[in-house]
Parts: C-alpha cells; sequence; structure tokens
C-alpha cells in the first residue's frame, strides 16, 4: 500500500490549524458547532486560499471529504480533554505553530508542482501558512497573530517556505529534509513565543508592551 505523503502532511496541518480554531473558540465561549466551524476555518481556510490561487478545479478541502475529517478530530479532542480552558494558551500557540510550519511547507511545494517560480512558490507557500489562522482571529475578532508585532509569525514563515524552495530545486526534497523544514520553522515560532522576539517595527521609536500570555 503506497501512503500519498503530500496529503497525509496536508491533512496534519489541517488538525494542527484546526486544533488551534477549536481551543480559540473554547475561550471565546462559542457552542460545539462554533468550535467546529472555527476550526474548519482555521483548518481548511489557508489550503481553499492557495487552491483557488492555483485555479486547478474546486479546493481540494471541497473536492475530497476526508478533508473534512481532521476539523471534527480537533472538535472533538477539545471538547472530550481540555479541562481548563483560560489556561489553554500555550497548547493554542504550539497547535498554530504546528500547523504554520506544515503549511509553509506542503503549501510552497503545491505550487513549484504546479509551475510556479520559487518567488511566487514561496509567497504562495507563505499566504497558505497564513491564511486559515488570519481568518479564524479576525472570526473571532482577535489581532491576527501574523499582524501581532510581539512576535515572530510570518517570518518563520517564510523561512520555510524558502527552505522548501531550495529543497526542491536541489532534488533534495524527501520526507526528512521537507520534515526537518517544517520542524525549524516550528522552532523558531515557539522560540519567539518564549523570548519574545520580533521583527522590525513600522515606526522604529515605537516599543509595544508586552502582552501577558496565559
Amino acid at each position: 500500500m503506497t501512503v500519498d505523503v503530500p496529503l497525509l502532511l496536508d491533512l496534519l496541518g489541517v488538525f494542527f490549524f484546526a486544533v488551534s480554531g477549536s481551543l480559540l473558540a473554547a475561550r471565546k465561549g462559542f457552542d460545539l458547532i462554533g468550535s467546529v466551524l472555527l476550526g474548519s476555518m482555521a483548518g481548511l481556510g489557508g489550503g481553499v486560499i492557495r487552491d483557488v490561487i492555483l485555479h486547478q478545479g474546486p479546493p481540494a478541502a471541497y473536492s475530497h471529504p476526508i478533508y473534512l475529517v481532521p476539523s471534527l478530530a480537533a472538535s472533538a479532542l477539545v471538547y472530550f480533554t481540555v479541562k481548563n480552558v483560560q489556561r489553554s494558551g500555550w497548547l493554542l500557540f504550539t497547535f498554530d505553530a504546528g500547523g504554520l510550519a506544515l503549511f509553509c511547507v506542503t503549501g510552497t511545494l503545491k505550487a513549484l508542482a504546479a509551475g510556479m517560480n520559487p518567488v511566487a512558490g514561496i509567497l504562495l507557500g507563505v499566504t497558505t501558512a497564513v491564511g486559515g489562522g488570519i481568518l479564524r482571529d479576525i472570526t473571532a475578532n482577535e489581532v491576527p497573530s501574523v499582524f501581532d508585532p510581539k512576535d515572530l509569525y510570518a517570518i518563520p514563515a517564510f523561512i520555510g517556505a524558502a527552505l522548501a524552495t531550495g529543497l526542491w530545486h536541489l532534488g533534495w526534497l524527501n520526507l526528512a529534509t521537507g520534515s526537518a523544514a517544517a520542524v525549524v520553522v516550528f522552532m523558531l515560532r515557539m522560540l519567539s513565543l518564549h523570548f519574545g522576539w520580533h521583527g522590525p517595527l513600522a515606526a522604529r521609536s515605537w516599543t509595544p508592551r508586552r502582552a501577558v500570555r496565559s
């Protein structure tokens, strides 16, 4: 039996982002249906944007029902396992970082396989990685993480997409190297949260107040 590795990684990315969406729904006091919808929006949003841009027929999320399974599983996992919603902040950030890491790699590879040039491939990989999170945060009335000045979000995604592009063109891309690129993104994201790393601000003279994370 052959395993469709890109599909498996895509579904895993959907699950990670969907868990982050369901956790945010729980923190906001949404009901179970709201959890499923917000988790689905987070998990599927970036991939839908990617597939629409690539013009390869209906987005995979709508043409392959299996894409709904991770979102439903994520909502069930949060419903049955999370005991203290207000203390689940780092869990939300961890799953969000996992989804970001996987999607920036899989989104880039799908773009390159469709014939996009390296720059366009990197941009679409980043769009895939941040798209679902933006939809999730806006829907839940939160400042999207990609615009939060207190840590790094898009920069790790750009690094991961660039690594995937380089591996692709060198002919070194395989499951191990692709996974290593995703691990780099995940570690950068988590380290930025821990140490408060951030990129240059729009106004050099302004210093953001450090948010208290639960």
